[in-house]
Parts: C-alpha cells; sequence; structure tokens
C-alpha cells in the first residue's frame, strides 16, 4: 500500500511506454513541487519500461500488475493499493505545462460537490488545437452520443481562448482525470469488464446519477499525442465504441427513457453498418456486428450492473446534457463547431 505524502497523486497507468515517460516525466516531475506525489503502475510491460522507471527516476513509486487486462482493470487494480485524497488518471501520452496542477485543486477544494474534473487538452502534435480525447470538456446528447467542445466527431478547432472558462460538463477525459479517491472507491472505481474507451463516461454518469457534478476548468493546460495505445478510426477503436456506448445506456440511462432510446440506437447502429457495407468497408460493418453480439452475450452481466448502479442513485445533476441531438445538428444542419449549437453549459459555480 502507497501513502501518500501530499493530497494528490498523479497516477500514470503505463504499458511499454518508455519512450513517453522519457519525452514527459521531467516535466510532470518538475511540476510536482506544485503539490502532488507521482506514481507509475506498469501494467505488465513487455520492455524494461519498469527498470527503466527505477533507475532513471527513483524519486517517483512504482506499482505493477502482473497481467495487462486493459487500461480500465490497470487501474481498478492499481489504485486499490494507493491512498490519497485526490486521484489524477493521467495517460502516458500527455506532457504538462507549467502551472497545470494548481488550478485543478483549487476548483476541487472550493467545490465540494463537484466529483472530477478535467483540464482543457490541445494536441500535441498541432499545438494550437483541441484534441479528439477530452478538448474543451465532454458532453452527451438526447440520444446519448458524446461530443466535446473544440471536438465535434473528426473536426477540431483551434484554441483561440473560447473555452477558458470553467463549466460544469457531463463527463471528463480519462487521459487527464481528476476524482476524489473516497468517491472513486464508493462508486465501484473504472469498470474493468469495458477494457478502454468510455470507461470514465461511465464512471461520470454513476457520479451525476448520485448527485455529484463534474468540472471543466479552463485555466490548466495539458497536450496529448492521443493514439498511442489504441489508433483512431481503427476497427478495434469502433469495436469499444459501438459495445461500450450500448453498455453505458444499458448501465446507467434511466428506464423510462431506455424503453425508446435503446431500440432507437439499435436502429441507429444498424444504419452506420448498412452504410460502412454500401461503402466498401466491409470489415467495419463486421466490427459492429462482432460489437452488438459481444454486448448481447454479456447481457446477463449488464443488467445486474444496472441494478447495482440503481442503488446509488441519489438526485441526479443533469449539467453537460444536451437536448438536442449531435448527429442531427452535425450531419444534416452542418454544425460543425460548438458555438454554432446556440447552448450555453453551465459556469462552475
Amino acid at each position: 500500500m502507497i501513502n501518500c505524502t501530499h493530497d494528490t497523486a498523479v497516477v500514470i497507468l503505463s504499458y511499454n511506454g518508455r519512450k513517453w515517460h522519457e519525452l514527459f516525466l521531467p516535466k510532470i516531475i518538475e511540476q510536482a513541487a506544485s503539490g502532488y506525489e507521482v506514481i507509475v503502475i506498469d501494467n505488465a510491460s513487455t520492455d524494461d519500461t519498469y527498470q527503466y522507471l527505477q533507475q532513471q527516476f527513483p524519486q517517483i513509486r512504482t506499482l505493477q500488475i502482473a497481467i495487462n487486462k486493459g487500461f480500465a482493470n490497470g487501474y481498478h487494480e492499481g489504485l486499490k493499493q494507493i491512498q490519497a485524497k485526490y486521484y489524477i488518471l493521467l495517460s502516458t501520452d500527455f506532457e504538462v505545462t507549467d502551472g497545470w496542477f494548481p488550478p485543478l485543486l483549487k476548483a476541487m477544494e472550493a467545490h465540494t460537490d463537484l466529483a472530477a474534473l478535467q483540464p482543457k487538452i490541445r494536441y500535441w502534435r498541432e499545438r494550437e488545437y483541441f484534441e479528439y480525447a477530452g478538448a474543451g470538456g465532454g458532453f452527451k446528447d438526447s440520444l446519448g452520443y458524446l461530443f466535446c467542445r473544440g471536438r465535434i466527431f473528426n473536426d477540431l478547432e483551434k484554441d483561440e481562448g473560447q473555452y477558458d472558462d470553467d463549466i460544469e460538463v457531463f463527463w471528463a477525459s480519462g487521459g487527464c482525470f481528476m476524482v476524489r479517491a473516497e468517491l472513486y472507491h464508493k462508486m465501484g472505481g473504472l469498470d474493468p469488464d469495458l477494457y478502454a474507451h468510455m470507461e470514465e463516461v461511465d464512471l461520470c454518469w454513476r457520479l451525476k446519477n448520485a448527485g455529484y457534478r463534474i468540472g471543466y476548468i479552463g485555466s490548466s493546460t495539458v497536450y496529448h499525442v492521443g493514439g498511442s495505445v489504441i489508433s483512431y478510426g481503427s476497427p478495434q477503436k469502433l469495436y469499444y465504441n459501438f459495445r461500450n456506448s450500448l453498455i453505458l445506456l444499458l448501465k446507467n440511462e434511466r428506464g423510462s427513457k431506455l424503453l425508446w432510446l435503446f431500440p432507437l440506437r439499435l436502429v441507429l447502429d444498424g444504419i452506420a453498418g448498412l452504410q460502412m457495407l454500401l461503402g466498401g468497408k466491409f470489415k467495419l460493418t463486421a466490427t459492429i456486428i462482432k460489437a452488438h453480439f459481444h454486448f448481447y452475450g454479456s447481457l446477463g452481466k449488464w443488467l445486474q450492473r444496472r441494478r447495482d448502479n440503481k442503488k446509488l442513485i441519489n438526485h441526479p445533476t443533469n449539467g453537460g446534457m444536451y437536448k438536442g441531438s449531435i448527429v442531427w445538428a452535425y450531419f444534416i444542419q452542418k454544425k460543425k463547431t460548438f458555438p454554432k449549437l446556440n447552448w450555453l453549459p453551465k459556469k462552475l459555480n
């Protein structure tokens, strides 16, 4: 068990991540003087990452997971061994900036009903632009589709200070995710059976159903390489996107809405698969079918998770929920950027 000397533990889950540690760990360690401890969980790396960390960065603490069962499971197992007031789950391919941490801590200390939050996330390769995984805060539309300020589907905005505010969101990016440790464990943490992709959205949804808020802090900035584990646009990414989105709905959506929304989403997934088939993308169509069959094959497990989650529901919060359809707005109305939605999220106050 690791008992942290600071309130906050920055916890980095690493799998064969030596090249990213060489690039980014020195800055993370330098900024630790602002009040956090750095811990790396090695998720059964097959290279010399663990030995490299011990030799080159003796000032940080390290843990090892014996078998790699995915991103969510790595944190699920590792965080059991770390005692702190706050966790910041930070992916290996993130670069932090000067002063990135104090605004996050200040927000958590100021808002006791704030369960989790994220900073502004920009693209490491094109540094003036927002990054796909989190950007300027995460939202959910009326049909359960996810999107961000600064990134709707594959359209990225240039950061011109338009999202420097502090707001309430529906979900915070798992790539740089600050959460109250007590609540993390009380709510069951990241679901290891999701493996990777949307596991942070699932946790945020559970936290919101329990009456807590999720935040975005625009005065803190980090940079994300992106796609270093599961490539954007890959069949693997598509598989988890379709499978896990169904799981999230079944686990967390209220029953009265699920009665009509779930059948509709099945139809929409079918249309997406048909479009790929007609476009000659046979492998991607097969991937969607595979995702659905794997979901149905574990239906009993997801229904049990829904029953377990229902016991924790208490005055759900609704911040970050867009009442329209992002699919309709983007593809039919051609609203490619967040400001064109003419919708303002709640300020964090």
